[in-house]
């Protein structure tokens, strides 16, 4: 059956300068939980504390982890790369003794950190390849991908690749090329998809094989749009706008669902909505938001389920 669970990034927790009273690990899980979310995802590395103490605090929440995202500046430095690559070391140790108490194994979700160009040209066109990887860049990329797999397959967990808006794996085309250069499965995030220019629904269809997570997310093209309009720079500031409650942006959520559960899918449905810091004083109001998109989206799949 398909579980339903949240991202850190959802309360405001991304990062490695993650934390604070607003957005304390303790508050993150007591809030999933009382909302009826099943798991999360981890968060930056180290966020829970080590990884006996991250399977420790899952336990006492009732929460499974479902697994961690894993940024990396592909296109960057060598020493830039190691870093990530280390920190995707501790996040491995951190899911493998979570899955030690639970059983089930989860994902590293890979992702491309872009750079700082991208970061100012969002959404590109289909047919701009102007800004994309050359075929050096693309086996690069894949020889990190692959080394990041086999961390993951050491430590007895799955891989996961999520596409993103303003990295090097962002249109279809990408995804496409990376999905026959890897063998990551592929994280199928609806909003980001959408934003990239793709439909959700055509990309479950093409890619279900190799799909094995999936973030669901509201968003408004109206933003993305306007940021493009002015050339902003400042992507942090605009892309904490984009993402909305769920029903009030752009992204045919019931379309998708319709697929998805048509099509027997039976692992996570994640909710995964980007947005700012989140002060303390702004919590309550961001945990009611998660709470209504765990209400909207445990009903939506229920009916279909039973239809």
């Amino acid at each position: 059956m398909i579980r339903i669970g949240n991202a850190p990034v959802s309360y405001g927790v991304f990062g490695e300068a993650a934390g604070g009273e607003g957005t304390s690990p303790a508050q993150l899980l007591a809030t999933m939980a009382e909302a009826g979310y099943e798991g999360s995802e981890l968060g930056p590395p180290g966020f829970f504390g080590s990884p006996e103490e991250t399977a420790d605090a899952f336990a006492r929440h009732g929460l499974s982890a479902i697994g961690a995202y894993a940024p990396v500046h592909f296109a960057l430095d060598d020493a830039t790369v190691e870093h990530d690559l280390s920190r995707i070391a501790v996040t491995c140790r951190e899911l493998a003794a979570v899955a030690e108490r639970s059983g089930t194994p989860g994902l590293v979700i890979l992702a491309d950190e872009g750079s700082e160009t991208l970061l100012h040209n969002p959404a590109r066109a289909h047919d701009d390849r102007t800004l994309a990887l050359d075929d050096a860049g693309w086996a690069r990329l894949a020889h990190y991908a692959q080394t990041a797999l086999r961390m993951a397959e050491d430590h007895g967990l799955r891989t996961s690749w999520h596409p993103h808006i303003s990295t090097y794996v962002e249109s279809a085309w990408e995804v496409e090329r990376l999905l026959e250069s890897t063998d990551v499965g592929l994280t199928l995030d609806i909003a980001h998809l959408q934003l990239a220019g793709s439909d959700p629904v055509d990309c479950w269809r093409a890619w279900r094989e190799r799909i094995n997570h999936i973030h669901v997310k509201d968003a408004s093209m109206a933003v993305l749009q306007d940021a493009k309009d002015q050339r902003r720079t400042d992507f942090d500031e605009w892309w904490a706008n984009v993402c909305v409650p769920f029903g009030k942006g752009d992204v045919d959520i019931d379309a998708f669902l319709d697929a998805v559960v048509a099509d027997g899918y039976d692992e996570w449905l994640v909710v995964e909505q980007d947005r700012e810091p989140t002060p303390a004083e702004q919590y309550p109001e961001v945990a009611r938001e998660q709470a209504h998109n765990y209400q909207w989206l445990s009903e939506a799949v229920r009916t279909r389920s039973q239809a």
